[in-house]
């Protein structure tokens, strides 16, 4: 590896596996301290044990304010400095405005968005004491192509498309030199999609290895995306909306 993040600090929140797992060990592999966090305890910490040193693993709540506090209190006395956030945490609920309950809706808006909100801000400050840094936040292709079947979760990925905005324009006036971009996703090869496939077929084969019109990739694949983001390479893109899609988006259909 190129060491593009060596010396640098990172959050990746939801990285017990899929995209976050996958953006975690990209991370580490190219010279970063990586904070894990997740729900997912036993695989969490499996994954930052094989990571070695440079990898924590906190057990983590996104949606609850006390604990981003708690971790940006573990940033400041263990590294003393944040350079990365990727706020990658989130869930899937599937639903038309018909079938889906206004029960799913807050639990989608506070587990996919709220969460954002909160790590934005706990990101800021952190970063404002060291100089600047890079946001990084996982929405989906959901955000920008209507989906009638995840109605409440794209709802929840477009708000986080429009905080990365806002985030991006408000630490630009600043001059805080903290940058905030989202990625997009669609048809990412992960636990949490693995459902949508038939349950007797390996769903690598419908992945664009085996086919390059089929729109699954792997998470390996967001990651390269996420850590362009979160590099100095990427130091004059801010407020960008990165689909990573296999071309799914401008196909239309």
């Amino acid at each position: 590896m190129t060491e593009r993040l060596l010396n640098k600090v990172a959050i990746v929140t939801g990285a017990a596996s899929g995209i976050g797992e996958a953006a975690a060990r990209r991370f580490v592999a190219e010279g970063a301290s990586v904070i894990m966090t997740d729900l997912n305890v036993a695989d969490g910490e499996r994954i930052a044990e094989e990571l070695g040193e440079a990898a924590l693993f906190v057990r983590h709540d996104v949606s609850d304010p006390a604990e981003w506090q708690a971790i940006g209190e573990l940033v400041r006395s263990r590294y003393q400095r944040l350079d990365i956030l990727v706020n990658n945490a989130g869930i899937l609920i599937p639903g038309s405005i018909e079938q889906a309950t206004l029960a799913e809706w807050h639990q989608l808006l506070r587990v996919n968005a709220d969460s954002v909100f909160l790590g934005c801000k706990a990101a800021i400050e952190l970063m404002k004491e060291s100089g600047g840094g890079s946001i990084v936040n996982i929405s989906s292709i959901a955000a920008l192509a209507a989906r009638d079947d995840y109605l409440a979760y794209g709802a929840s990925k477009g708000a986080v498309a429009a905080l990365t905005r806002s985030v991006a324009v408000h630490c630009r006036r600043q001059k805080y030199r903290i940058r905030c971009n989202s990625v997009h996703p669609d048809g990412v090869l992960t636990a949490m999609t693995q459902g949508s496939y038939p349950k007797d077929i390996d769903p690598m084969l419908f992945t664009i290895d085996k086919d390059p019109m089929n729109r699954a990739c792997l998470p390996t694949d967001v990651a390269d995306g996420i850590l362009y983001l979160a590099s100095d390479e990427s130091r004059a893109v801010n407020g960008i909306e990165l689909r990573i899609d296999s071309g799914q988006f401008v196909m239309s259909i």
